[in-house]
């Protein structure tokens, strides 16, 4: 799915796909082949550092009980406040989504000035956010719900029961896929899965080298 983006200078690849699918483990391709890597998480922690202006819309919204007496976010408490409540989720969110835009756009435009021809936008969420603007491909990784259920349990140390509910609460792999132009099967080995990747950068880039 081919999209465009307004920093013409370096292609803007989105990395997505479910929870415990492996996108970190994708990522780790892209680093090790010098390609940049924009992690949207971590994109979002650093919106909302101390004495940001997110994090002064957060608290003024939400109250101080957000903040811990070091001057940070606990993620806990205001995870707590919007866990059942979709309004304040959106209040949430209309902070944060502009900030890390913003600190987004510096990021890639630094990569474009750096001489890099291509980046890696790592975010879980691109599709549900509406962050598809912000790339111009969409690289889906996928794995087989069995293997996804075994891995997210071992990950999270959880029971089946909580690993379906965290599984049920997002968007299907299935229909994630259908937005990808590039989808990875990462069910098989690491081997597997990063054959799978040599081929497809390979036919991304020309040669396979950047």
């Amino acid at each position: 799915m081919k999209r465009a983006v307004t920093t013409s200078e370096i292609r803007v690849i989105g990395l997505t796909g479910g929870i415990a699918a492996g996108k970190s483990s994708v990522a780790r391709f892209f680093m090790e082949k010098g390609i940049p890597v924009l992690d949207a998480d971590q994109l979002a922690r650093d919106a909302v550092l101390p004495g940001s202006a997110a994090l002064a819309q957060i608290v003024s919204c939400f109250g101080p009980g957000v903040v811990t007496p070091d001057g940070t976010l606990d993620r806990k408490k205001l995870g707590d406040l919007i866990f059942s409540d979709s309004e304040k989720r959106r209040q949430l969110e209309s902070i944060l989504h502009p900030e890390i835009r913003r600190i987004s756009a510096e990021q890639i435009a630094k990569a474009a000035a750096e001489g890099h021809k291509r980046l890696i936008y790592m975010a879980p969420l691109l599709i549900e956010a509406g962050a598809l603007d912000r790339v111009n491909d969409v690289w889906v990784v996928t794995v087989r719900p069995e293997i996804q259920m075994g891995r997210l349990m071992r990950r999270d140390g959880i029971d089946r029961e909580q690993a379906e509910r965290m599984v049920k609460s997002q968007m299907p792999l299935a229909e994630k896929e259908r937005y990808g132009s590039v989808v990875i099967d990462n069910s098989g080995t690491e081997a597997e899965t990063r054959h799978l990747l040599e081929s497809a950068w390979a036919k991304e880039t020309g040669n396979g080298n950047g």
